[in-house]
């Protein structure tokens, strides 16, 4: 795994970690607020150059506190850094939510969403009762976080689903999105099928017999998942 650090706009150094070669594929980690748990080489199969953003205030990048939008204007400045002109957006988790924002604000940047055991677009209380029930048994996989990184961005996001316009931003997308849900997440899947049914080409599968953190507890499926879901595009 090499890394380097990227200036943004605002003087912010950017931690990335890149390694592979082939095709572009940036993999953004969950939280949100969490550290970049996805750099490890292991994870990356071949034909794939793997770029690895760190997010603002957390781990090895600076800043602090940031919403979404700040979010996006990161990736795009890590992008135009890179030299690159579009890329495999792939997001884990929150990741996934974080994917579908930078797509519909940055179209043309985006070769392909692949939104794996995402939370969707919602704040449901029949989704949450459900996985408040299931924690106990989930595995327990153990990811350094920012509190306050966690609040600003989820404060954020809470505001994004409620614009007006999103779900009609959604509808009118020319992005390919394909959404993954683990098939032992205790976080339901109706989410990210609604989001897969709404996009013009949106799609949806389920990864049989793994846990939401499968990249963690079933390294060589998500191997095979990855390079499936983003070779392809």
């Amino acid at each position: 795994m090499d890394e380097q650090t990227i200036t943004a706009r605002d003087g912010v150094g950017l931690h990335v970690g890149f390694c592979g070669a082939g095709r572009d594929v940036v993999m953004l980690s969950g939280g949100p607020g969490c550290v970049q748990y996805l750099e490890r080489d292991d994870l990356v199969p071949p034909g794939i150059r793997a770029w690895f953003p760190e997010p603002r205030g957390v781990g090895r990048s600076g800043g602090g506190a940031h919403t979404m939008a700040q979010a996006v204007e990161d990736l795009e400045d890590i992008r135009a850094a890179l030299g690159l002109e579009r890329w495999v957006v792939l997001g884990h988790s929150w990741g996934s939510d974080l994917a579908v924002r930078y797509a519909l604000d940055r179209p043309a940047a985006v070769t392909r969403v692949v939104g794996i055991a995402g939370h969707g677009l919602h704040k449901d209380r029949t989704w949450s009762e459900i996985y408040e029930q299931g924690k106990s048994s989930a595995p327990a996989v153990d990811i350094a976080w920012v509190p306050a990184v966690w609040q600003s961005l989820s404060d954020s996001f809470v505001e994004w689903i409620h614009e007006p316009a999103l779900f009609r931003r959604l509808a009118d997308s020319p992005v390919e999105m394909f959404f993954l849900a683990a098939g032992e997440d205790i976080r339901p899947p109706w989410p990210l099928q609604q989001l897969a049914a709404l996009v013009p080409s949106g799609s949806f599968a389920a990864v049989p017999d793994v846990p939401h953190d499968f990249w963690s507890t079933h390294p060589q499926t998500w191997r095979r998942v990855i390079a499936q879901a983003c070779l392809d595009a």
